[in-house]
C-alpha cells in the first residue's frame, strides 16, 4: 500500500464497533469451534439472503439492487464503482465477525448457548436484518446433524455492561455504537491467540517458529485501513510504511506458540479446506509501543488473518508486567 507523504504518522483509526450476543435455547452439540463458525456463516449467509431477497436473481453482481442490498454489502461486499483502494479485488473486507467459545457453542448448564457478532461501522445500521437472519438461521438447523437452535435474548456490550436490547414485541432498540474505549499503552504486552490465527508472508504460511509482531500488526494494519475505508466516514491515512517498518523492531520477549490444524467443508467449493493456523501466548516489549496500540487494541474485535468472519483470528491482549505467571521459557 502506498505511504502518503501528507499522511499523519501517527493518525488514530477510527472505527465504531458494535459487539452484540444472541442466546439461543440448545441442543447439547458438541462441535469444534472452527467448524461450527463456518457452519453459522454458511448459514447466516443463506438466510440472510432469503430474507432480504426480493428479486431472486441467482447472482447478487446482475441485480439492479446489488448496490443497496443488505445481503451484498454483508457477504460480498464489492468495492464501490469509485474506490480508489482494492479496485483488482472482487470483494473489500466484510464488515463482521462471528464470535464463538473456543470449544463448543454451549456455555451455560441450563443449555443456553451465546454466539457473538462484531459489526463494523455502517454494518450497525443492518442490525435488525442481521438478528433476524441469524434467528432464522438457528431455526433451521446449523452444523453436523442440523441440530435447531432458538434465540431467546439479543444483548450489546455498552458503557453500562452487557445489555438486553430486544422488547417484548421483538423490537431491536440497540444503544448507539461507538469505538471501543481504550487505555494507554503498557511498556509490555501479552497476545493470547484464542482462535487459530492464519498469517502469510511473501505467500507463505506464518508458523510458530517463524511469527513475529510484524506479521501481527502488518496485517492489522491493512485489516483496520479497509474496514475504515469501506464501512465508514473517517478512512484511516498514516505512515503505512514507516509503522511496517518500525513494527520489525519490537522485540519478542518469550513466546509460546503452536500450530493448530483445522478444515471446514466449502460447499460452494465441494472441497474440504485447511484453515489451520497459529495459537497460544506471545509478550512483546518496545521503548514505545503508542504507534502501535490502537490497531492491537482493536484487533481484539476485528480479529486478523485469514477466515475471521466464521471467528478465526480472535485474540486478546493484556499488560504483561502485571501478570503473576510467566510464559514457559
Amino acid at each position: 500500500m502506498p505511504t502518503r507523504t501528507d499522511a499523519p504518522a501517527h493518525a488514530m483509526p477510527q472505527l465504531a464497533i458494535g459487539r452484540y450476543r444472541l442466546t439461543f435455547q440448545a441442543p447439547a452439540a458438541r462441535t469444534t469451534t472452527a467448524s461450527l463458525g463456518s457452519a453459522w456463516r454458511g448459514a447466516f449467509g443463506h438466510a440472510l439472503k432469503h430474507a432480504v431477497c426480493v428479486t431472486h436473481q441467482p447472482e447478487c453482481a446482475r441485480c439492479m439492487l446489488y448496490r443497496g442490498c443488505t445481503y451484498p454489502y454483508v457477504f460480498e461486499t464489492p468495492p464501490p464503482p469509485d474506490a480508489e483502494k482494492m479496485r483488482k479485488y472482487p470483494a473489500a473486507p466484510h464488515p463482521f465477525v462471528l464470535v464463538l467459545p473456543n470449544q463448543d457453542m454451549l456455555r451455560n448448564d441450563d443449555g443456553s448457548a451465546a454466539l457473538g457478532i462484531n459489526l463494523f461501522g455502517r454494518a450497525n445500521e443492518w442490525l435488525a436484518h442481521i438478528v433476524f437472519a441469524l434467528q432464522q438461521a438457528g431455526q433451521q438447523g446449523v452444523g453436523p446433524g442440523r441440530p435447531k437452535y432458538c434465540l431467546s435474548n439479543v444483548e450489546q456490550l455498552t458503557a453500562r455492561g452487557w445489555i438486553g436490547i430486544q422488547h417484548d414485541t421483538g423490537v431491536l432498540v440497540p444503544d448507539a455504537v461507538r469505538m471501543p474505549c481504550m487505555p494507554a499503552a503498557p511498556a509490555r504486552v501479552r497476545i493470547t491467540m484464542e482462535t487459530p490465527l492464519r498469517l502469510k508472508r511473501a505467500d507463505r504460511l506464518v508458523t510458530p517458529e517463524h511469527f513475529g509482531f510484524a506479521d501481527l500488526f502488518g496485517n492489522l494494519l491493512r485489516r483496520i485501513s479497509m474496514l475504515t475505508y469501506f464501512h465508514t466516514d473517517t478512512p484511516l491515512e498514516t505512515d503505512f510504511r514507516g509503522l511496517v517498518d518500525r513494527a520489525r523492531e519490537v522485540a519478542t520477549v518469550q513466546a509460546d506458540l503452536q500450530w493448530h490444524d483445522a478444515t471446514r467443508y466449502s460447499s460452494r467449493q465441494d472441497a474440504t479446506m485447511q484453515i489451520g493456523g497459529v495459537l497460544g501466548v506471545l509478550d512483546i516489549a518496545a521503548d514505545d509501543l503508542e504507534p502501535y496500540w490502537p490497531y492491537l487494541w482493536l484487533g481484539q474485535w476485528t480479529h486478523a488473518g485469514r477466515f475471521t468472519t466464521m471467528g478465526l483470528g480472535r485474540y486478546r491482549i493484556e499488560d504483561a508486567a502485571s501478570l503473576p505467571d510467566p510464559l514457559p521459557a
